[in-house]
């Protein structure tokens, strides 16, 4: 996760992804990436639950798949030699919703 987000490409598709939801294509236009690069980087956004995947559905039969940011803040801390991860899930419809912890044992 923290290799994500010290990623300059992760985050500026961590920003595109904050207020809309982008496919592949859109992510690599809009953050002036190549293709290859923008999926290799959704890739790695989506494995440290960064990003969710969606499925969007074209009348055209034709899918495609989606991505949008998942969290509102990360805290990191660390203490006694363990590393914590607290992430912050974005407010919906006005009330907070719950955040995930994630533990990480320095050994």
């Amino acid at each position: 996760m923290l290799s994500a987000l010290d990623d300059d490409a992760c985050r500026a598709i961590l920003e595109a992804t904050t207020e809309e939801s982008l496919t592949a294509t859109e992510v690599s236009e809009q953050c002036n990436i190549p293709m290859s690069t923008a999926y290799r980087k959704v890739e790695m956004l989506t494995e440290a639950d960064l990003v969710e995947e969606r499925v969007r559905i074209n009348t055209s039969g034709k899918h495609a798949t989606e991505y949008r940011k998942c969290f509102e803040d990360v805290r990191v801390s660390i203490e006694d030699g363990d590393v914590a991860i607290e992430m912050t899930a974005p407010e919906a419809d006005g009330e907070p919703a719950a955040g995930a912890s994630y533990a990480v044992a320095d050994d």
